[in-house]
């Protein structure tokens, strides 16, 4: 990149493309202050900003120091500005005045440009044209105003509908279609705005601690870049590529027959996965946890011993935390005593609110708390009598009303770095026990230095649908944003979760995700929030057998996974791809921000032998045939029809026997080979 530095004009050039500007007469920086309100129900947040000031700030100076390149933007803030490898830094120098906490900055935009990123977004994968707050909540039921079961949510649930920006995973960090990055040092209520033609303007309520841009050619070295600044996720075990993962819950009897059950009907099971390892409590929402992080000896009698067992035919065993601990529990009450918890303003412990039940939120911020979760629940009750895995669930919830943490932070400046903190404390655990690279724990929160911390993502509670803004279509979206800010392992409960209002999952919608979940990293099953009222395939022997026959090509393609797997760990390019990743001359690769455009999400898998030349492809893993010819464009689900009645299903249906994803499979000249798994959707 060019830095041009001259009296009152600097700007920032990638190319022939102006990034940033600024001189006497135009700003590049405005601040400001302003007073937030916020407002939590149960992990959903209202957040309104009564804004006093906002005033640009002119370049009054530029000068080369031999620290870099100093700009005084009218004596309010001076920005240091260095490069080193190639990477731009804007460092916060001097704030002179003490009453801002507001920031914009303004980045020069192309009409034609495209944006990635922003964390992990579950509606649209093109940014431009759009805003994008990032504060880390849930996401919403239905995320769509103009929908029944988003308005039931907002009106029976205290604003929960949510909408498309909603996400448990944000992240001030966005990549451009003009082969850059920007990466905002701020942990504070953010707001990305991409919806004017000739700029992108950044908002946070802070002052950020610095910004960073960097430039490489390919969109693969840029990520690599990227990566090798936020971190990178480790490798998957190897257990995990030898079948699919069993959500059951129940108890002992119930949850192993459903193994059983399953390995007769032909499924490959490579871990049985029990939330309620814990125990259970029924509220309006469904079955929900007992929130005391040890197994449940009612429930799951002797679990240590059922463990070793399963362990014994090759099949690891799964559980459930996160970081909080319910008030009627044998842990909070040891938690209490130890002063783990964070206090409200009066000293009393914080209890947050998560739906019929209230939970002490602890203080990963003092350090004793920290270690204790770390050391004694973590590793004591959970690694300690075997677990090989488990959903590290939430970190979204942290209140900012009246709450008191060790380190003195605002929580409005923490909120968005829970979600790390809760990562980090997970990945310590398991690297201190000597098990990296033998224990997976996924995770739907995150934030910037989740890359490092979180073993696998998985995004989320989505609606039992095919819904555009919360069903199945969003995990692709997710998994793409996510992999364009670093987390490039990414998967989903098989059918959704959400169930609500009368929106139950079918065979079919349970049948579609599968066949999308073959093609993912990991196969995980989901009996949902309310599993008596949603189909489940260990009820129903055909659906067994087509599961039985996915799961066989998701192992069949474990050589190709983790070659995909290693080189996410080794260079941050991630395991599903855009397709503009490996075809950046071809347009047809690059996503249109229209609605109705095709999505084209991409797996590249090393092949020891070229595809054939022929109209019928062979398929590298089966050496059998590809659904569908080479190089052809499959027909996609006919739109749904927007009204107030629940959505159904409408995709084309397929010979018995056969996927739903079309795959062209092509010969390259390094004997490399892509599969192209095709999935029609909108969230472009």
């Amino acid at each position: 990149m060019e830095i041009i530095c001259k009296d009152r004009v600097f700007t920032l050039k990638n190319g022939s493309d102006v990034l940033l500007h600024t001189d006497a007469n135009t700003p590049m920086v405005y601040v400001g202050y302003g007073e937030e309100h916020v407002e939590m129900y149960r992990g959903n947040f209202k957040l309104e900003d009564h804004l006093l000031e906002r005033r640009p700030l002119t370049l009054t100076s530029a000068r080369v120091t031999e620290q870099g390149i100093e700009l005084d933007l009218e004596g309010q803030l001076k920005l240091l500005v260095t490069e080193k490898e190639g990477a731009v830094t804007l460092t916060v120098a001097e704030k002179k005045a003490e009453g801002i906490n507001r920031f914009w900055l303004h980045v020069e935009a192309a009409e034609d440009e495209h944006v990635y990123g922003c964390g992990e977004q579950m509606s649209y994968f093109d940014l431009r044209g759009r805003h994008f707050p990032l504060w880390s909540s849930e996401p919403g039921v239905g995320r769509d105003k103009t929908t029944y079961v988003t308005w039931r949510s907002d009106v029976e649930n205290g604003g929960a509908g949510g909408d498309y920006y909603n996400t448990n995973y944000p992240q001030p960090t966005y990549v451009s279609s003009r082969h850059y990055y920007l990466h905002m040092d701020t942990t504070a209520y953010g707001d990305f705005d991409f919806r004017n033609p000739r700029y992108h303007e950044l908002q946070c309520w802070n002052v950020p601690g610095f910004i960073r841009i960097e430039a490489a050619p390919t969109f693969v070295e840029l990520l690599e870049k990227l990566t090798a600044f936020l971190g990178r996720q480790p490798e998957l075990p190897e257990w995990i590529y030898n079948g699919l993962i069993i959500g059951a819950q129940g108890g002992n009897e119930r949850s192993f027959g459903i193994v059983d059950k399953s390995l007769e009907h032909g499924i490959k099971v490579s871990g049985l996965w029990c939330q309620d390892w814990c125990g259970k409590r029924v509220t309006s929402f469904g079955k929900r946890l007992q929130w005391d992080w040890h197994f449940h000896k009612e429930m799951y009698p002797d679990l240590p011993k059922h463990i070793e067992e399963l362990h014994a035919r090759g099949i690891k065993f799964l559980g459930y935390i996160n970081p909080y601990l319910v008030n009627d529990g044998e842990l909070y009450a040891e938690g209490k005593k130890r002063g783990v918890f964070a206090k409200k303003a009066d000293g009393s412990d914080y209890l947050v609110d998560f739906g019929e039940f209230y939970c002490g939120v602890v203080d990963f911020t003092n350090p004793e708390a920290y270690n204790w979760f770390k050391d004694e629940v973590i590793k004591k009750y959970t690694l300690d009598i075997g677990i090989d895995g488990w959903m590290a669930d939430f970190g979204e919830y942290l209140p900012t009303d009246d709450l008191v943490l060790a380190n003195g932070v605002s929580p409005m400046i923490e909120h968005n770095h829970w979600p790390v903190l809760w990562a980090k404390c997970n990945y310590d655990a398991v690297k201190e026990s000597g098990k990296l690279g033998q224990v997976v724990y996924f995770m739907r929160a995150g934030g910037t230095g989740s890359q490092k911390y979180c073993t696998l993502l998985w995004a989320g509670d989505q609606s039992v649908d095919f819904s555009r803004h919360d069903g199945l279509c969003t995990v692709i979206c997710a998994a793409l944003s996510s992999g364009m800010v670093g987390c490039g392992l990414n998967h989903c409960d098989i059918g959704g979760y959400t169930s609500l209002f009368d929106n139950c999952r079918t065979k079919e919608v349970f049948l579609r995700w599968a066949e999308m979940a073959a093609f993912m990293p990991v196969m995980r099953t989901h009996e949902g929030n309310r599993p008596d009222t949603n189909f489940q395939y260990y009820d129903d022997d055909d659906c067994m057998k087509q599961l039985a026959r996915l799961v066989d090509i998701y192992t069949m393609l474990a050589p190709y996974t983790k070659t995909l797997v290693a080189e996410n760990a080794a260079k941050g390019t991630p395991v599903m791809r855009p397709l503009f990743l490996q075809y950046e001359d071809d347009p047809a690769a690059i996503p249109s921000s229209s609605s109705t455009s095709m999505v084209r999400t991409c797996w590249w898998l090393r092949c020891g032998r070229a595809a054939r030349r022929s109209g019928r492809s062979t398929c590298p893993a089966t050496s059998g045939p590809i659904c569908g010819r080479a190089n052809t464009t499959p027909r996609g689900p006919t739109p749904f029809r927007r009204n107030w009645a629940i959505p159904r299903c409408s995709a084309a249906r397929v010979p018995s026997g056969r996927s739903c994803l079309t795959a062209s499979v092509q010969s390259t000249g390094s004997k490399l080979c892509g599969i192209r798994s095709f999935f029609t959707s909108s969230f472009c």
